[in-house]
């Protein structure tokens, strides 16, 4: 209860629209009270829903063991301790559980959503508003399997070669080599993955030996691997280096670039030279501003058109690798590193990296992999050197006004040779389109210089 006045303080007085209790609610008269208690502080302007889990599947049961003992109850707890600990836990509350039904039902204002199994079967009483139904919706769409979601915009084009936005401009040969690349890359991590999954299988029946499982435990089927393209042409070519006969490719609008209206095909500099105002207007509030003309976007209007994508990748089952644009991967990135709408236009994404997600009961798992143009092969960048870089970027983004280089040549090869993997990066860099040089880059980011762990696959 104390918790659940924080969250009314949080919903009510403070600056939340949604809140979650997360909490057993157990019985008839726990949940009673809580739903008196929001009626009570709100003075009826709050509606509930409930969310009832119910698993009577024998293998979820113990795949949910499974899981939990990698939670945070049972971090670094000896595992018979933690299974014995567990299963003492799920037959206490069996004794003491009491299911929504027609008692709760009898009240006008009770709405519920009882998920059976995971989301095999769902049930839905009395819903009413959008963000009940939405909620609906997530959960019919909602799934825990194992797999990767793999992220990237397209490789360099002849117009990020000379800093123009916008436009529908074939690849450069430096950005059909990252194209290859990449394609070799993917059916690597294909295979590492199935590795590992084979591995945590192997895990999983150890572990459930303990406790006696009750159904076989089958090996798991590989998934699927997707690659998702825009229908421009840059995202397109770069698709074009990925196989049919090892993945599933598919060309989306909805990945498209936001669209840049009368300064389609305009460098930074020219708009700002020949729009003041509109280039202003974009400064001053990135998110909401949306490109005058025909076919002019907003980040708004590409969050909204991304909806039905997000919904489908988190519907999924298989493996995808979404070959997008800046905006794009902004807006996709943000989602499931579960970032606030104000961070997306400042995120950090150049060209030829790779940003690998992995979802997991816990949170998201995530990792970047950055192209290197003199290996041909890409590198695993540590998370502190990008914590490091993320800060200098905004620093001196903000040194220079926020006039940030939109995306030429933001990877570059290991400059000053070495066997040891380095990288220099130069997004954030102000001006429009050329190559920047080392002074340069120094200035911009205090010779920021990163070693990273060299991944090679089995030739």
């Amino acid at each position: 209860m104390d918790t659940l006045e924080e969250l009314l303080d949080y919903v009510l007085d403070g600056k939340g629209s949604v809140g979650i209790l997360d909490a057993t609610n157990s019985t008839i008269a726990r949940r009673r009270k809580v739903l008196d208690r929001i009626n009570e502080r709100s003075n009826g302007r709050l509606k509930v829903l409930f969310l009832e889990s119910i698993c009577s599947d024998n293998s979820i049961i113990e795949s949910n063991i499974r899981l939990k003992l990698s939670g945070p109850d049972y971090k670094d707890v000896d595992t018979d301790v933690a299974i014995n600990d567990f299963v003492a836990r799920m037959h206490n509350y069996e004794k003491a559980y009491q299911t929504i039904g027609a008692e709760e039902e009898a009240d006008d204002n009770f709405q519920y959503i009882k998920m059976i199994d995971v989301g095999r079967k769902v049930v839905c009483y009395n819903i009413k508003g959008f963000l009940a139904g939405q909620a609906v919706f997530f959960l019919l769409n909602f799934n825990l399997s194992e797999r990767q979601i793999w992220i990237t915009r397209h490789g360099e084009s002849e117009d990020n070669a000379t800093g123009r936005i916008g436009g529908d401009a074939p690849l450069t040969p430096r950005g059909r080599k990252f194209a290859a690349a990449a394609a070799r890359f993917m059916r690597y991590q294909k295979k590492e993955f199935r590795k590992q999954q084979l591995k945590n299988h192997q895990e999983r029946v150890r572990i459930l030996s303990r406790s006696e499982p009750t159904t076989p435990m089958n090996e798991p089927e590989e998934p699927s691997f997707c690659v998702w393209t825009s229908m421009l042409r840059r995202s397109i070519e770069t698709g074009d280096a990925f196989s049919e006969d090892v993945f599933d490719i598919k060309e989306m609008r909805m990945l498209n670039e936001l669209g840049a209206g009368i300064c389609d095909g305009m460098t930074y500099p020219e708009i700002k030279e020949k729009f003041p105002q509109e280039y202003a207007a974009r400064m001053a509030d990135k998110i909401q501003y949306r490109y005058p003309g025909p076919g002019g976007e907003s980040y708004l209007d590409v969050i909204n058109r991304l909806r039905p994508v997000i919904v489908e990748v988190e519907r999924m089952t298989d493996n995808a690798l979404i070959i997008g644009h800046r905006v794009v991967c902004r807006v996709l990135l943000a989602y499931f590193m579960n970032l606030g709408r104000e961070a997306i236009g400042d995120l950090d994404v150049p060209l030829h990296t790779l940003y690998c997600l992995e979802p997991k009961p816990y949170g998201v798992a995530w990792e970047v992999y950055e192209y290197n143009d003199e290996t041909d092969w890409f590198y695993k960048i540590s998370k502190d050197v990008l914590n490091e870089k993320s800060l200098r970027s905004r620093t001196a983004a903000a040194k220079a006004e926020r006039e940030r280089q939109f995306s030429v040549l933001p990877t570059m090869g290991r400059i000053g040779g070495g066997s040891s993997g380095s990288i220099v990066y130069n997004s954030s860099l102000g001006g429009g389109g050329v190559l920047p040089t080392v002074s340069e880059l120094s200035e911009v980011l205090g010779s920021v210089t990163v070693t990273s762990s060299r991944y090679q696959p089995n030739r």
